[in-house]
């Protein structure tokens, strides 16, 4: 975990609308009367959208890195628990979807 980052695991509030919502959610669970309009064609289509966005076809490369960097890389793929593989294409996903940007000197 980072230095300085905290979560905040206390749960927000629901507003009266919301609980309502929850209440009667929770009363039809119990009762067995909430039915599903989930028909087997839409769930096949949301199942496929959901192993296509889970798993993205990739494309395996070979490049080159400075032995300090990917030392760095690592270690902090560790401090993560993650893959240094993950690690890599997470950092450049989000470099080129425009969530990485470079700092301004």
């Amino acid at each position: 975990m980072t230095k300085g980052r905290k979560i905040n695991l206390d749960p927000v509030p629901f507003d009266d609308e919301e609980q309502e919502t929850m209440e009667a959610l929770d009363k039809a669970l119990n009762e067995g009367t909430l039915a599903s309009g989930l028909t087997e064609e839409r769930r096949a289509a949301i199942e496929a959208s959901a192993r296509i966005t889970m798993n993205p076809p990739k494309t395996q490369i070979t490049t080159r890195l400075a032995k300090h960097d990917l030392s760095r890389l690592k270690s902090r793929a560790l401090e993560l628990g993650i893959p240094y593989q993950t690690l890599l294409a997470s950092i450049v996903h989000q470099y080129v979807e425009g969530a990485l940007v470079e700092k301004k000197l």
